[in-house]
């Protein structure tokens, strides 16, 4: 039994590890999608925030300005975003998709300087290593598994605990929702809609960079061509899986660093049954998430509670002389 015990706190560790990137991007997609902006560029913010983070990191040796960068260069591409969506009222979805391309394409353009550098400097190492909270740690397998990681992964999930507070209970973030919801009677109830629009993208595409700077800083930490693997868009998927909840994108993210882990434990099993060969490709279980969300929202479509229903405005451009 104590066996089995650590090895499921093993492979929690891992799947907390291979999580965390895409609970940052899933938060940053929810912030921005509270206030009615959906933005489908989470995958080039992500890019941009690890490869200035990195090299940023490289460059300087300082862990603190490699994260400013990171985080910096994932509110400049929303701010791109934000100027043609919110300010030109242009169509969220393209603006969204040429802000992925965009990101791509900077992160490709930097990677030929980005290759030279090896490694990072040793003091990354040491800023990032493993934190153990005291008491906490303690838990019996989850302990180990959240509170013995990088202060990374206890700043993903005190982010998500934190936004979920600031929604709920603050006049801000009520404020936010109301933006969200209709930015007509938000306006007309004295809440600057412009305002809680730009300042809200931006913080999600800072939290997108850092999705994708602890993927060259912490997890590889190496510069790989398309460090991010499509997360940005499984961050999509499971911001609808979340039910747009910041608390629920917590497991929603580690559910599928889980289903990574698997993945990548199980390559290719292959097993006889009834006399036929069956091989189990590691590809199918990237495919879960997809399905997971296909199956919420037929859920929530039925059941059409409005707690797990998007934002009322979500996409729809505003303009305050036409209300």
């Amino acid at each position: 039994m104590t066996a089995f015990l650590l090895a499921l706190g093993l492979f929690l560790q891992i799947a907390v590890q291979m999580g965390t990137h895409i609970l940052f991007a899933t938060l940053g997609g929810i912030v921005c999608e509270k206030v009615g902006n959906m933005n489908l560029g989470i995958e080039g913010m992500m890019l941009l925030g690890a490869a200035l983070g990195y090299y940023t990191g490289a460059l300087t040796g300082s862990p603190a300005l490699a994260i400013l960068a990171a985080g910096g260069a994932g509110a400049a591409g929303a701010a791109i975003y934000a100027v043609i969506t919110i300010t030109l009222r242009g169509n969220q979805v393209v603006t969204g998709l040429i802000l992925t391309i965009f990101g791509g394409g900077v992160a490709r353009y930097m990677g030929k300087t980005l290759s030279g550098f090896k490694t990072l400097p040793p003091a990354f190492a040491a800023a990032f290593a493993p934190v153990p909270v005291p008491l906490l740690r303690r838990i019996p397998v989850l302990g180990p598994a959240l509170f013995e990681q990088s202060p990374w992964v206890l700043a993903a999930v005190l982010a998500a605990v934190l936004l979920s507070l600031y929604f709920r209970f603050t006049p801000w973030g009520l404020a936010a929702r109301a933006v969200g919801e209709n930015p007509v009677v938000a306006d007309a109830a004295g809440i600057n809609v412009t305002l809680y629009k730009y300042l809200h993208v931006l913080t999600g595409g800072f939290l997108c960079g850092l999705g994708g700077a602890y993927l060259s800083l912490v997890f590889v930490p190496s510069w790989q061509e398309n460090i991010t693997a499509g997360a940005g868009w499984i961050a999509v998927a499971l911001i609808i899986f979340s039910t747009w909840n910041p608390l629920r994108a917590i497991y929603a993210a580690y559910l599928f660093g889980a289903l990574r882990g698997l993945g990548f434990k199980f390559q290719n099993l292959s097993f006889s049954l009834a006399g036929a060969r069956i091989v189990f490709y590691p590809q199918l279980l990237d495919m879960l998430p997809y399905l997971a969300t296909i199956v919420v929202l037929v859920v929530i479509t039925r059941k059409k509670k409005r707690e797990q229903q998007a934002p009322a405005a979500l996409g729809s451009a505003y303009f305050r002389e036409e209300r």
